[in-house]
């Protein structure tokens, strides 16, 4: 999608990541649906993932609609059952961001870059950015469950 496109974009420029993908939330799975991605060849549009690990994850993200920062290998570790190919592309930190229209979590933005590459200001204005997405997003998930 374009429109993720000119998001990516954005991120990179003003907060940075080597990674950046974007997931839409589907409640009625619990699950996350990849609908774009920086790296295909790693992480491909239409993977899912199941939120069961780190369930404080689920709690500040998708419940909360509070972003995440983690801030070093350790965090990504935690939260990320495929930390090793994370590092691999040279990153060790992340800020997920919720993308919210109207009290409705539509998905995440999720940015990762080299350990210490982020703060609370990074997390800041990755936030600024986030309703950038509501578009393609909201086409994304009403297109997935047929709404």
């Amino acid at each position: 999608m374009k429109e993720l496109l000119d998001v990516e974009s954005a991120i990179r420029r003003e907060v940075g990541a080597r990674l950046f993908t974007v997931l839409a939330w589907i409640p009625e799975r619990g699950a996350l649906r990849r609908v774009h991605s920086s790296h295909p060849g790693q992480y491909p549009v239409g993977g899912e993932k199941t939120v069961e690990v780190a369930k404080g994850w689920l709690a500040t993200c998708i419940e909360g609609r509070r972003p995440y920062l983690g801030a070093d290998r350790a965090a990504v570790r935690e939260i990320f059952a495929d930390h090793e190919l994370i590092e691999s592309l040279g990153c060790g930190c992340v800020i997920n961001v919720p993308v919210v229209e109207e009290g409705r979590v539509l998905g995440v933005l999720n940015l990762l870059d080299a350990e210490g590459s982020y703060d609370e200001a990074s997390v800041a204005a990755a936030v600024t950015l986030a309703p950038l997405a509501v578009p393609a997003l909201r086409q994304a998930v009403g297109a997935g469950e047929g709404r």
